[in-house]
């Protein structure tokens, strides 16, 4: 399988990934100015339903391209820093591999939730961000839905799903969960 070209599909649609995120940013000052990022960083993100209690990283988005956690750290999610801190208003977007060459990763049982579970989000700032699953879909990369994505407000957890294309190494679809803020981060919750 090969990993470099596994979310090839999914970074594709990280191009328009960072032309919305750059048009549509929140925090940007004038034109030719970098927008101003909040100190706040989510640092881990917990699913009880499935177990998960995983580290986050930031991710940024290079060259138009979004990038990927790395294989090394298979437990590891990560959230793309140009997207909304979880918490506050606008997609928040994290994002896990669903598996190594070796063994299953952190969004591994990703396409099992069901709407109605809980997602919370442990902020830098000792905060917790509580979220209701909405819904969720497994849609062709080729198909990645953007918009609903990166411009909604809510929740977004993002995987790979589907058949695995061997002649390509990687997967056809994505898993996509999206959940609402139900608790605004809160202190300890």
């Amino acid at each position: 399988m090969a990993e470099s070209s596994r979310w090839s599909r999914v970074v594709v649609a990280g191009v328009v990934t960072g032309a919305v995120l750059v048009a549509f940013n929140k925090g940007g000052g004038g034109a030719g100015e970098a927008p101003v990022r909040a100190a706040v960083v989510p640092s881990r993100i917990d699913i009880p339903s499935l177990g998960i209690k995983a580290p986050l990283m930031k991710l940024g988005v290079v060259d138009g391209d979004v990038e990927l956690p790395p294989y090394e750290k298979p437990d590891t999610a990560g959230w793309v820093k140009d997207s909304a801190v979880p918490g506050d208003e606008g997609a928040a977007v994290i994002l896990g591999h669903v598996d190594t060459k070796t063994a299953p990763a952190v969004f591994y049982k990703l396409k099992t939730m069901r709407e109605g579970q809980v997602i919370k989000v442990v902020r830098s700032d000792g905060k917790v961000a509580q979220y209701r699953v909405d819904s969720i879909e497994q849609v062709d990369k080729d198909r990645f839905p953007a918009d609903k994505v990166y411009l909604e407000d809510g929740l977004r957890l993002i995987t790979c799903g589907g058949r695995f294309d061997w002649d390509q190494g990687e997967y056809d679809d994505n898993v996509i969960v999206y959940a609402t803020l139900v608790k605004p981060a809160a202190r300890g919750a």
